[in-house]
């Protein structure tokens, strides 16, 4: 389905709903994950706030990843790879373009917009927690792991939309891709020492607590613009009679 239904007799005007990026379905389970992965968050970024060597866990765990060889540590840098800036922009391009092809510009903003908020999330997190490694490097939460995290959701979100979904296998869906995708890229970064364990945990929590929200702001904006092109130029009395959730008041 395209951005918009038409008829032939509406003269080319739109007449059904815009396609959501966050199904009407998905929103309850999702709203809650969302504050579930928030609370996450913030408990790991307190109990480690400023802190510059790894606790007991994330020692266990680099010890039994450290030192991976090839192939695996090939696989940890091109995974890594994606993460970084160019590797990004080029992921987020490709899929934004396949979204374009397929007529549906509003999962391309949806891609840019999610990306761009997440990995400013962790951007403006990373100061405040204060947690370091190898030296003075910021390290909560990994954005590496938020980014990647991010995409697999806002992909499979896309795909439960384009399926239908119902509530229980579109919510198991979304979750067990941004799981995956956290997981692969968490052992990664801390297969290369780039970040403790506990960072890509909190990496893939900001991307799961931000997500949803994105969603809501990209379809909410989206249905704004919709209702203001579908009522065609309204003049000063028209605007008045526009009631606050966007309705033409008769």
């Amino acid at each position: 389905m395209g951005e918009y239904d038409r008829s032939p007799g509406s003269g080319g005007r739109a007449t059904g709903p815009p396609e959501p990026v966050l199904p009407p379905s998905l929103r309850g389970l999702l709203g809650i994950v969302a504050s579930v992965a928030a609370l996450v968050v913030l408990v790991l970024g307190a109990t480690y706030a400023g802190d510059r060597e790894p606790g007991p866990t994330d020692a266990r765990i680099f010890a039994a990843v450290d030192g991976v060889g090839a192939p695996w540590r090939h696989v940890a840098v091109a995974t890594d790879f994606l993460g970084e800036p160019v590797g990004a922009v080029l992921l987020v391009t490709a899929l934004v373009t396949g979204c374009l092809l397929l007529r549906h510009p509003r999962a391309a903003v949806f891609l840019v917009t999610g990306s761009g908020l997440t990995v400013g999330t962790t951007a403006l997190l990373k100061p405040v927690v204060g947690r370091t490694i190898h030296g003075d490097n910021l390290s909560f939460p990994s954005g590496h792991t938020a980014f990647l995290t991010a995409l697999a959701l806002m992909v499979s979100l896309l795909a439960a939309g384009r399926l239908g979904l119902g509530r229980a296998a579109g919510t198991s869906l979304v979750c067990a891709a941004g799981l995956v995708a956290g997981a692969v890229m968490g052992w990664a970064q801390v297969a290369l020492g780039s970040h403790y364990a506990t960072d890509t945990l909190g990496g893939c929590c900001t991307a799961l607590a931000v997500l949803p929200v994105s969603a809501w702001l990209v379809d909410r904006t989206g249905d704004r613009l919709a209702l203001r092109r579908a009522a065609g130029p309204a003049g000063p009395e028209d605007e008045r009679r526009v009631d606050a959730g966007g309705q033409r008041l008769r």
